[in-house]
């Protein structure tokens, strides 16, 4: 029998090195010099890593069941204490520990592939990608002269075979990690997701074979892509497509993500994607009609009038598909998007957050969403960020995203020196620990195994990966730029570079398998299909949009003037008490904070009295009704359980155990639910998202609720580009609902406007709903509104921040029920009676100020002024004003407002106030003005100024005199 120590890694070997390596830690000259000159290369955790990794293989070998033992014997193993170990190792034991170097030190040399070796890897088609040099890639870094290439080393069978040569563990390493595929996980803290993720390529050389069937079609779908930009330089010379030469292989990459994720249970995908490659992807992935492609590149419709909504160019247009992948319907979405770059992403998201709460159970793993990224972007754009971040959150996850980052190793003009700090674009993505497989794009088998390998991970884990495929743009950033100026070398390249397609075509004539007469046949083919298409194409008639089909029947498009239509939003007595009820009684065991108890039984006195219903009462009694009418409701933001002012607490936190209840879910068995969420710091990206969200859902209440007003800026570019302009670009509805607190309380620049000038901007062809809303009972009418209409528009609600606890601002419940509904504009009536035609000024205002005006206007007893709310300032209510101020023919109008004149509302409703003052036949068209001068920022940042302020206006809407535009009213106005 062998003495057991023959072997260095017998079960007695285990322990001892891990005692001997203890006892050096404790005091390194407590083992031999050359032990100790071992042990002091290794450098901090790496040493454990690596000692653990060594001891796992030796347990491994002789575990129950492990490469050892295969009749799944118990083995028991005693450590061997330190103060036993021998003062000087025998001859056996010298031997013993060389083979324990060999072994630890390839260990290392392996893990260093695992973690870097993708620095060497072949990825650049146009090998202009200098390769450093990386001593830790070496043996020679390990002890391993080119003496010890060839003796055996035991490694456990951590690449594959039990034991190896250096010489073949580095042959295996280059080709696992080092060839067209470089796997980035070593960062992954998730042990079972990176073992997955090393198994599966270090048991393949991270490599996939296919069949000859499967590489013609890989082939084939090169050629599509290929041949499609081809035709259409032909046909339209020079007109910007932004083709996708260069990268080709996404098609079949593409392709290969749809029949994996068919197989693995995915029946719904929602795709986002840049304008580079997007005709490509319409055309040979979503298979709209080459035909209308080509229409749509001669300009259209034969007659305009035909096409419905602005329109936009083609490369931001969307589509849906339905295909078929080995027998697996899969339903195909591909999201329209402006050329803001990366503003799809949260979108996208939101919508297949939305499928996948629909669908139920089966969501996440059902409904997939794909993101297409420019590498430039992908690494420039801080909406990636925000958006991966979302990732892993409880109200925003998706069950993980494929993201393919086309690297066309350049933006615009830019070098990658230029335009990022770290070696790859694709980093971003380490913030969420996210798998990163980089592939050369030249090599389109390598591609394809990349994303199928990406296609399970998401999958297996449901969790975000990332492929990040290097590849060229052989055109400029347009088809007419002129590249040259400013990348003369890598067009010089490029010019000389052959296809993707041609490439792979003499890789199959090598294997054998007549690659080139296979792609001569196919171009032959596709090219006289699209000659054909292209013939089609003069006399085609597009269809009737279907803009209003799936999840959106029923609904239909605003069909005639706004203000003319009015729905049913009051509420019975008996449901509000029901909702009521529930607001204030949490269960007996739970510990409420005894502020929010006071807040509670304030609640059940105005359920009790019918009257003194606050803010945030009417709110929840709007929720909690449409929760009883089958309606769910969304509401996200920072902080908006609670809310900004905590006015909102709908979400009670135990005091003992920090558990969580949700009144407004507790109403009665059988109703829909109320989910609300905290948001990560962000708006754009958690705007964007909610936009989504409520672009598949239109029969729940989304709404996302800024920590103040003026935190909209920073999703400015959802605003502009999804929530004014979408419906008129991409004939896409939208009920999402904004809560932006806004008010002038002294609080400075920062926290006073929501900047409703720039709303109001946007406005026109009834895109938007725009409300600054003053009393309870509208706010409640106007939230149930939004549901109950047969159409869905954005709805943009500038909430209080004082006035939530403001005495006056308060509704009796009378006014949620018994016929109420929302009121556009609102006339204040008078305590003393007077005659209209004895009524001397009229004040138009909109939000807070009104109840400045109304304490000023009792205070100085002024009966003979009129004061007048705007409660929806867009869609404009001017046949209700009109109404009103036909009444008071011998009055002088004037608009009040809290901001500065050239923000708010002023110059909104100047021209529309002095179009129907004209055509009242008022003696002064022009509306007088009070409020703040013209200003640069939007509020002063000293207290005692902004009263100084406020009382000015006031007065200056009570009691000046105003003519046609005089001269202080120029000089307010900035005009």
């Amino acid at each position: 029998m062998p003495d057991p120590m023959d072997s260095f890694l017998n079960g007695g070997n285990a322990p001892y090195l891990s005692a001997l390596y203890a006892r050096f830690l404790e005091d390194h000259r407590s083992v031999d010099a050359t032990t100790a000159q071992f042990f002091s290369q290794w450098e901090g955790d790496r040493a454990e890593d690596v000692l653990q990794e060594l001891q796992g293989a030796v347990w491994n070998q002789h575990r129950p069941g492990g490469f050892g033992r295969k009749d799944g014997g118990d083995v028991s193993v005693t450590p061997v204490a330190p103060g036993i170990l021998p003062a000087r190792p025998s001859a056996d034991l010298l031997d013993t520990r060389k083979a324990t170097q060999d072994s630890i030190r390839a260990l290392m040399l392996i893990r260093s592939y695992r973690v870097r070796g993708h620095l060497h890897a072949r990825f650049d088609p146009l090998g202009l990608e200098g390769k450093g040099t990386f001593p830790e890639l070496e043996p020679a870094t390990y002890g391993f002269s080119e003496a010890d290439m060839d003796r055996p080393i035991f490694i456990d069978r951590v690449l594959g075979p039990e034991t190896a040569t250096m010489r073949e563990i580095l042959q295996i390493l280059k080709k696992t990690y080092c060839g067209s595929v470089g796997v980035e996980f070593m960062h992954i803290q998730d042990v079972e997701q990176k073992t997955w993720i090393q198994q599966r390529i270090e048991a393949t050389g991270n490599r996939a074979e296919f069949t000859v069937e499967g590489k013609s079609a890989i082939l084939e779908r090169l050629i599509q892509a290929e041949e499609f930009e081809r035709f259409l330089q032909k046909k339209f010379t020079g007109t910007k497509r932004f083709g996708l030469e260069g990268g080709e292989s996404l098609i079949p990459a593409l392709e290969q993500i749809l029949k994996r994720g068919a197989k693995l249970g995915v029946r719904d995908v929602v795709l986002g994607m840049a304008h580079r490659g997007r005709l490509n992807v319409l055309a040979n992935v979503m298979h709209k009609p080459y035909r209308v492609m080509f229409v749509e590149f001669q300009g259209g419709s034969a007659n305009p009038e035909d096409v419905q909504g602005s329109g936009d160019v083609r490369y931001h247009l969307g589509a849906s598909a339905d295909r078929i992948f080995d027998g697996h319907p899969v339903h195909l979405t591909l999201n329209p998007n402006p050329s803001h770059l990366e503003l799809v992403n949260p979108v996208v998201l939101g919508k297949v957050r939305s499928k996948q709460t629909r669908k139920g159970e089966q969501g996440r793993r059902e409904i997939l969403a794909i993101l297409l990224h420019g590498d430039a972007a992908f690494s420039g754009q801080g909406l990636v960020a925000e958006s991966l971040s979302l990732s892993g959150l409880d109200g925003y996850s998706t069950g993980g995203t494929v993201h393919i980052v086309i690297n066309n190793q350049i933006g615009f003009t830019t070098n990658p020196s230029a335009s990022r700090s770290s070696p790859y674009p694709s980093d971003v993505g380490k913030i969420i620990q996210a798998p990163i497989f980089h592939v050369n794009g030249d090599d389109p088998e390598a591609v394809v195994h990349a994303v199928r390998l990406a296609t399970e991970f998401r999958q297996e884990f449901g969790w975000d990966v990332i492929v990040d495929m290097f590849c060229y743009r052989r055109h400029g950033h347009n088809e007419s730029d002129e590249p040259m100026f400013t990348q003369p070398i890598m067009y010089r390249t490029i010019g000389k570079h052959p296809t993707t397609a041609e490439l792979y075509a003499r890789q199959l004539d090598r294997e054998g398998h007549e690659g080139s007469q296979w792609a001569a046949g196919f171009r032959a083919n596709f090219e006289n299909m699209l000659e054909e298409e292209f013939a089609k194409a003069q006399h085609y008639k597009a269809d009737k949009a279907d803009w209003l089909e799936g999840e959106w029947k029923g609904l239909s498009p605003l069909g005639s003037e706004e203000e003319h239509v009015e729905y049913q939003t009051d509420v019975s007595r008996e449901t509000l008490q029901e909702v009521g009820k529930a607001l204030v009684t949490p269960p007996n065991d739970f510990a409420v904070n005894s502020k929010i108890l006071r807040q509670l039984r304030n609640k059940k006195e105005m359920m009790d009295s019918g009257s003194g219903v606050d803010w945030a009462t009417a709110e929840a009694l709007a929720f909690g009704s449409l929760l009883l009418e089958g309606v769910g409701v969304r509401l996200s933001g920072q902080d908006c359980g609670r809310g900004t002012f905590s006015q909102r607490q709908s979400v009670l936190v135990d005091q003992e155990n920090e558990s969580r209840y949700y009144p407004l879910n507790h109403i009665r068995s059988g109703q829909a639910l109320y989910k609300v969420y905290d948001s990560p710091l962000a708006e754009a990206s958690v705007l964007g998202f909610e936009y989504g969200y409520a672009s598949h859902d239109p029969f729940t209440l989304v709404l996302w609720e800024a920590q103040f007003g003026d935190f909209a800026n920073g999703a400015q570019m959802i605003i502009d580009q999804f929530l004014s302009a979408g419906e008129s670009k991409w004939l896409r509805l939208n009920g999402l609902t904004l809560l932006l607190p806004h008010g002038y309380e002294g609080q400075g620049p920062e926290h006073s406007s929501a900047r409703p000038e720039r709303f109001l901007q946007l406005c026109a062809e009834d895109n938007l709903q725009v409300c600054n809303v003053t009393t309870p009972a509208n706010y409640f009418h106007v939230l149930r509104r939004q549901i109950r209409r047969n159409f869905r528009k954005p709805l943009v609600i500038f909430t209080p921040k004082s006035l939530l606890r403001h005495p006056e601002c308060v509704s009796d419940l009378a006014d949620f029920s018994a016929g109420s509904r929302f009121m556009r504009v609102l006339e204040e009536p008078r305590a003393v009676p007077v005659a209209d035609a004895q009524v001397r000024r009229v004040v138009l205002c909109t939000g807070k100020v009104y109840y400045d005006l109304l304490e000023a206007r009792k205070a100085m007893g002024m009966d003979h002024c009129v004061l007048i709310r705007i409660e929806q300032l867009y869609p404009w209510p001017r046949d209700t004003l009109f109404g009103l101020l036909s009444r008071y023919p011998g009055a002088s109008v004037v608009w009040c407002q809290e901001e500065p004149a050239n923000m708010g509302a002023w110059s909104f409703v100047f021209p529309r106030l002095a179009y129907l003052l004209g055509d009242l036949g008022y003696a002064v068209v022009f509306p007088g003005y009070a409020g703040r001068k013209a200003a640069a920022s939007p509020a002063t940042g000293l207290h005692k100024k902004h009263v100084v302020e406020q009382k000015l206006l006031v007065e200056q809407a009570l009691s000046w005199e105003f003519k046609a535009l005089p001269v202080p009213f120029r000089r307010i106005t900035g005009i």
